[in-house]
């Protein structure tokens, strides 16, 4: 156990830039792409936002912290005068589905809801609308929130908008989504869950005057550098090879073979099996790329990887730009996924880019990806899911180089285990440093550089940690 805590130690000590959306509750009562229109609901939940020295965050371009919490009830009115934050409305989070692509007219997030779901003979004839997000509010069913991430950790400001001026940022190998405690395990409903950040535009971090911070949009003007308008939303799809049974069952039962462009006609499904769905292997996500009417003539289904129809899977060009008519209505969305997360070492590949010296607004929206494999009707009976997510700039952990040795205190191994026992053993939520004990309630323990001498409790025994010479003092305990 004390192995496990100092790793986890270890871990948050590395952190630059962490963002950890911290029991991230939803109740999700919420319904697959077949069942008929229905209200659902929300229950409360709160997103928890941290970062260390060299960056800070605020959700009204005015207010800079390290950390910030974004709830149900500051989400509007803790934010900026005239903003556009959604957290649900009243029918709560309902499928939709995404490709990542930005409205960079009105700066928001292309999404498609059901229109109809009827049942065919190897699947469901799927129709779909576009949200109307593009005036003064967002659409409803999922979440939507500004977030406003000021980087110091350069000099410079870079006005051109190319990773080559930017610093790589990395998704945590421990973000997750599971089902809450509160919630009902098995049925899958956190495996498609989808979080999309949009970097909406950036000015230099020198800005102070609130209304251009918080009137970034996608188009360039004034001190404001556009991001979206060439770079897409970066969507990350957390649980990409978990598929419950129930799911698989569902899948199996329902999808045939495709083979007729009129899914209504006699002959266009075969008694074939589909393609093979198994837990532990990742497929794609044929999200919605475009309105889908009566012509389209689409099955959820299709793909190569699952009812083998691939003439309704648009290609790369068809999807190019906002509002396109093509007649390829499905596209395999590139997501970041889970399996991508736990590659190690050199093999991690970045999960966006941020510049240095800069304010940069990011849109961030959550919600329900319909056209996931793992979305079907019973899944809806979880509930409630937890979503927890970090970033960092550290792309290597100890692990991942086979580090063993002290971490960044400094300190004997034993000595680290038994200052995180006494950490992890801590209530309450205030940091406490006294002249007996230096405590961080929340288990993140870290020893200030100021430190020379301190004591903490092995069992019944308090001891005396006494550094040596700087810069190079080793560290010593004995019992007092």
């Amino acid at each position: 156990m004390k192995k496990q805590n100092k790793k986890h130690d270890r871990r948050l000590k590395m952190l630059i830039f962490a963002v950890v959306v911290c029991t991230f509750i939803l109740g999700v009562s919420t319904y697959a792409w077949f069942i008929g229109m229905r209200t659902v609901n929300v229950s409360s939940f709160e997103v928890g936002i941290a970062t260390t020295e060299s960056l800070s965050l605020s959700i009204n371009g005015k207010d800079w912290v390290e950390t910030l919490t974004i709830n149900g009830e500051n989400f509007n009115t803790g934010a900026y005068a005239g903003n556009t934050n959604s957290w649900g409305g009243e029918d709560g989070l309902i499928p939709m589905s995404s490709i990542g692509k930005i409205n960079s007219d009105a700066s928001r997030l292309i999404l498609y809801q059901k229109g109809s779901f009827t049942a065919s003979d190897g699947g469901y004839r799927l129709m779909a609308s576009q949200v109307n997000n593009t005036e003064a509010n967002e659409g409803k069913g999922y979440v939507a929130f500004d977030l406003f991430i000021k980087n110091l950790s350069g000099d410079a400001y870079y006005d051109t908008v190319n990773i080559l001026n930017e610093e790589a940022i990395y998704l945590t190998p421990d973000s997750k989504v599971t089902v809450s405690d509160a919630g009902v395990e098995n049925t899958g409903i956190e495996n498609s869950v989808r979080v999309a950040f949009a970097q909406i535009g950036r000015v230099s971090a020198e800005t102070t005057v609130e209304t251009t911070i918080t009137g970034i949009t996608c188009t360039d003007a004034g001190a404001v550098k556009g991001i979206c308008k060439s770079r897409d939303a970066t969507i990350w799809e957390p649980n990409d090879k978990a598929h419950v049974d129930n799911a698989i069952n569902w899948y199996n039962t329902a999808c045939k073979v495709r083979e007729g462009a009129d899914l209504t006609a006699e002959g266009a499904y075969t008694a074939g099996a589909c393609g093979t769905v198994e837990n532990g292997a990742a497929y794609p996500t044929y999200a919605v790329a475009g309105v889908i009417d009566a012509t389209s003539s689409v099955d959820n289904y299709d793909g190569a990887e699952y009812n083998t129809y691939t003439d309704t899977i648009a290609e790369a060009a068809d999807v190019e730009g906002a509002g396109k008519t093509a007649p390829n209505k499905l596209y395999g969305v590139d997501t970041f996924t889970d399996s991508e997360k736990n590659l190690k070492g050199t093999a991690r590949p970045y999960f966006m880019y941020l510049a240095p010296n800069s304010i940069t607004k990011v849109r961030v929206y959550i919600w329900i990806e319909g056209q996931d494999i793992d979305n079907y009707d019973f899944a809806q009976l979880g509930r409630q899911i937890s979503v927890n997510f970090g970033f960092t700039k550290e792309r290597f952990y100890g692990e991942d180089i086979n580090y063993d040795g002290a971490d960044e205190t400094g300190l004997p191994e034993d000595v680290q285990n038994h200052m995180t026992a006494v950490a992890y053993a801590a209530t309450g939520d205030v940091t406490t440093i006294s002249d007996d004990y230096i405590t961080y309630a929340d288990g993140n323990f870290n020893v200030p550089k100021w430190i020379t001498e301190f004591s903490f409790k092995d069992g019944d025994v308090t001891k005396l940690a006494t550094k040596g010479e700087e810069p190079d003092g080793a560290w010593s305990f004995s019992e007092v």
